[in-house]
C-alpha cells in the first residue's frame, strides 16, 4: 500500500471495531499515526494493538462524542501525542430500530446526541486544530438512509433524521473550511457487514429481504468502505469537498 499520509495524524471515532476499526487499519497502512477512539478503552487498545503490530503508530482514547469535554480532551490528547491533526473520521454512531409511533423521546434524543451532535462537536473541535495550519481532512460516515437523494427506512426515522443532518451539516462546514484548505466530505454506505448490521444477517427473511435490493446480491465489508474514506482522507481527492459518495453494490441505483 502507498505510504501517501506518511507524517500525517488521524483520528477515528467509534473505532473499536466495524467500519471504524477497518477505517484505522487503512489509514494506518497508509502512513499515517492513528488516535483510535470509542467508549470502550480496552478495545480501542486492541486495535492499537494491531496498528502497532503492522509496524504503525497509534494511540487509545476512550471518548463518549456527546460529551463536549471528552471530544476537546481527545482532540488535545492527539495534538498532546503526535503534535497536529490533519485528519478525523467521523464514524461514530447507533443505528436501534423502533416502528416511528413507539419511538421515545429517550431514544430520540441518544441517537441525534451520538450520530449527529457527535459529529458537529468532533468536526468543530478538529476544524480549530486544522486552521492553525491550514490544512485537513474531515470524512464523516453518513448512509443512504439519508432520505432526499438516498431513502428513508422503516423503523429508524431517528436514524436517518441523523444521517440526512450529518450530509447537511457535511455541505455547510465544506463551504466554511474551504478557505483553509479543509476538505469536508462524506461517505454513505448501503448495507455493510459489521456488528450493527447483526439483527439483519441473523433473521434469514430480513436478509433475503435486504439482498434483493442489492444489484450486486451481497453485503459489502468494511475494507470495501475504508478503501473509499482513505481516498477522501489524502491528497487523491484534492479536489473534492461538500461531496457525498454512495458505496452500496448498486442499492440506490435499482432503488
Amino acid at each position: 500500500m502507498s505510504k501517501n499520509l506518511e507524517n500525517k495524524v488521524a483520528i477515528v471515532t467509534g473505532a473499536r471495531r466495524g467500519m471504524g476499526r477497518a477505517h484505522s487499519l487503512a489509514l494506518a497502512g497508509a502512513g499515517a499515526k492513528i488516535v483510535v477512539s470509542d467508549i470502550s478503552q480496552e478495545e480501542c487498545q486492541q486495535v492499537v494493538e494491531e496498528i502497532k503490530k503492522a509496524g504503525g503508530e497509534a494511540l487509545a482514547v476512550k471518548c463518549d462524542v456527546s460529551d463536549k469535554k471528552e471530544v476537546e480532551e481527545m482532540v488535545k490528547k492527539t495534538v498532546e501525542k503526535f503534535g497536529r491533526l490533519d485528519i478525523l473520521v467521523n464514524n461514530a454512531g447507533i443505528c436501534q430500530f423502533k416502528p416511528f409511533l413507539e419511538l421515545s423521546e429517550q431514544e430520540w434524543n441518544k441517537t441525534i446526541d451520538i450520530n449527529l451532535k457527535g459529529y458537529f462537536l468532533c468536526a468543530q473541535a478538529a476544524a480549530k486544530e486544522m486552521v492553525k495550519q491550514k490544512s485537513g481532512a474531515i470524512v464523516n460516515i453518513a448512509s443512504i438512509a439519508m432520505g432526499q437523494v438516498g431513502i428513508g427506512m422503516s423503523s429508524i426515522a431517528h436514524y436517518c433524521a441523523s444521517k440526512g443532518g450529518i450530509v447537511a451539516m457535511t455541505q455547510a462546514i465544506a463551504a466554511e473550511l474551504a478557505p483553509y484548505n479543509i476538505r469536508v466530505n462524506a461517505v454513505a454506505p448501503g448495507a455493510i457487514e459489521t456488528p450493527m448490521a447483526d439483527a439483519t444477517k441473523s433473521d434469514p427473511q430480513i436478509l433475503e429481504a435486504a439482498l434483493a435490493k442489492i444489484p450486486m446480491k451481497r453485503m459489502g465489508q468494511p475494507e470495501e468502505v475504508a478503501r473509499l474514506v482513505l481516498f477522501l482522507a489524502s491528497d487523491n481527492s484534492s479536489y473534492m469537498t461538500g461531496s457525498t459518495v454512495i458505496v452500496d453494490g448498486g442499492w440506490m441505483a435499482g432503488y
